[in-house]
C-alpha cells in the first residue's frame, strides 16, 4: 500500500514538510510505503473549466507545463493521500488552490472511496479554516476522511519549529495510524461492491 504525501508550500524543507515527513515516517512504521511530493515554485496553472479533460485520453489537463498529470496520475495510483498547506490569509497556499481544482475536476472519480486527510501548517492562526478547505474537496470527491482527534494542524514559523509543536506532532501521527487502519480495512473489505456512482441531480435556483 503507497501514500501520497503533497507538499503545497513552495518551500521544500519548511513547515508544512515537516509536519507531512511526521505523518510519513508513521506510515512507514505501519509498513506503508509513501512519497512526499513538492507543489515547488514554477508556478501551477488555475483551472479555466474547458472541460478538456472529460474527452482527453486519461482524463488528463489540457495544461501541460506544470506538475498537475504527473502528479494526479500518482494520486490516482496510490490508496490514500495527506493534502498539506501553509497558511496563506487564513486558507491554503494559491497554487495549492490552483492544483486541487484541477486534480479534482480531472480525477475525482478515480479518488472515490480513498481515504485522505488534510494538514494546515501556521504561524499562529487560520489553520482551522485551511484545514476545512482543504477536505471540502475530499468530502465532494467521495473520499474517506481520516478521523483525527483534533483538526490537522501544526504550527511554527521557522523551517522545522513545527517539530516543538507537541500537540501538532500528534495528530500527524494520529492522521497516519488512523490512515494505516483505514487502508487495511479497505483491503480486507475488497470483496464487498462499492455503491454505485450516481448521476448528479443539478438544481439551479433561478428560473
Amino acid at each position: 500500500m503507497k501514500v501520497i504525501l503533497l507538499n503545497g508550500s513552495p518551500r521544500p524543507n519548511g513547515n508544512t514538510y515537516h509536519a507531512l515527513k511526521l505523518a510519513a515516517d508513521a506510515l512507514n512504521v505501519q509498513g506503508i510505503e509513501t512519497e512526499i511530493l513538492q507543489i515547488g515554485t514554477k508556478g501551477v496553472h488555475g483551472c479555466i473549466g474547458c472541460g478538456s479533460c472529460a474527452t482527453r485520453e486519461n482524463h488528463l489537463c489540457v495544461f501541460t507545463d506544470d506538475v498537475l498529470n504527473e502528479y494526479a496520475v500518482k494520486m490516482r495510483q496510490a490508496d490514500g493521500f495527506i493534502i498539506g498547506s501553509p497558511v496563506y490569509y487564513a486558507a491554503m497556499a494559491g497554487d495549492l488552490k490552483c492544483f486541487m481544482d484541477r486534480a479534482f475536476y480531472t480525477s475525482s472519480s478515480y479518488f472515490r472511496f480513498k481515504p485522505a486527510a488534510g494538514v494546515a501548517v501556521a504561524r499562529r492562526a487560520g489553520a482551522v479554516s485551511t484545514f476545512n478547505q482543504i477536505e471540502n474537496y475530499f468530502a465532494l470527491g467521495e473520499m474517506l476522511r481520516v478521523p483525527t482527534i483534533y483538526w490537522g494542524d501544526g504550527y511554527g514559523q521557522t523551517p522545522g519549529q513545527v517539530e516543538q509543536d507537541a500537540e501538532g506532532c500528534q495528530h500527524m501521527q494520529v492522521i497516519a495510524r488512523n490512515m494505516a487502519w483505514l487502508l487495511q480495512v479497505l483491503q480486507a473489505g475488497k470483496d464487498v461492491p462499492k455503491p454505485e456512482k450516481q448521476t448528479k441531480i443539478r438544481t439551479n435556483f433561478i428560473r
